[in-house]
């Protein structure tokens, strides 16, 4: 992406406020920051425009992004390691009488006090091709190899998996956590299909159930259908039915002591951040289980 064509994310609602986002690298951190906060203030978020500024790594770059910023005045975060686009951006920000903050310094201060040790001050650097890289990727690929109840029968090689009837997330929320690393297979409920032998005998993965409510299934189901422009009376957003199919997932679930999250309200990000730390809960207790199998007797 280039720094002299912004990408710019348009919010509904009358222009009032222009927020920058200036990075030496993807911008992804401060689009996550951005939109965080922008989050607690509902009635102003509707008025924004943000711009975001990705690579901008040499001054004629930045001398483009200060001129866009002059010609939409309003509040510029970033994320700069170098000094002199840090210098050259903060000096026009202050000419230009816009606020502006570095929005990793706080933080970056802080952990440098504790660690006794300074940042190494290179942009991008969380982008690296390191092996938490590569192990991402090899996730992701598994979780493509393993989605909608594919590659069952070597379903024990997975860290996660997701089991629940049609419409629950699973696809969406498998992808996100393969994005945190871990190889993620999902396991649909099919009515009048048995379950796969292998989901039931696996050890070494987190097992988790997806539910949700009968109405919200049947609004997301007839939403799919839509779609699709398969409208009309079927079992698969029939009342009764649904609330069949939610029954016998559930007695699944507890018949093999796997835990449950209802996505009825959770968004993906919500559903999957509650799975990683069941998940980093579980290795801590394995990890304390072995060492204690290890002491001396």
């Amino acid at each position: 992406m280039s720094p002299l064509s912004p990408v710019v994310h348009s919010l509904p609602g009358m222009t009032k406020y222009h927020i920058h986002l200036v990075s030496d690298s993807t911008g992804e951190t401060l689009k996550s920051v951005s939109g965080a906060t922008l989050a607690q203030f509902a009635e102003s978020q509707k008025d924004c425009i943000e711009h975001l500024w990705a690579l901008v790594r040499t001054p004629g770059q930045m001398e483009r992004v200060i001129q866009a910023i002059a010609a939409a005045r309003g509040m510029v975060m970033f994320t700069l390691v170098s000094e002199e686009m840090r210098d050259m951006l903060q000096e026009a920000c202050r000419n230009l009488g816009v606020p502006y903050i570095a929005v990793l310094d706080p933080v970056l201060a802080a952990l440098s006090a504790y660690l006794g040790e300074q940042a190494h001050g290179l942009p991008g650097k969380q982008h690296q091709l390191d092996a938490h890289y590569f192990a991402r990727i090899e996730a992701m690929q598994f979780t493509m190899a393993h989605d909608d109840g594919q590659g069952v029968e070597d379903v024990d090689k997975a860290d996660v998996v997701l089991v629940g009837v049609s419409r629950t997330s699973k696809t969406p929320t498998s992808i996100y956590l393969a994005n945190r690393g871990l190889r993620t297979a999902n396991v649909p409920l099919v009515a009048g299909l048995t379950v796969p032998p292998e989901l039931e005998t696996a050890t070494r993965p987190l097992i988790v159930g997806l539910t949700t409510s009968p109405d919200r299934l049947i609004q997301v189901r007839r939403n799919r259908l839509q779609s699709m422009n398969q409208i009309g009376d079927t079992t698969y957003v029939d009342l009764e039915t649904v609330k069949e199919e939610i029954a016998n997932a559930r007695r699944l679930f507890t018949r093999n002591s796997w835990p449950v999250i209802d996505v009825t309200r959770r968004s993906i990000e919500e559903t999957a951040a509650a799975i990683y730390t069941l998940y980093q809960r579980r290795a801590e207790s394995l990890r304390v289980e072995a060492a204690k199998g290890s002491e001396p007797l």
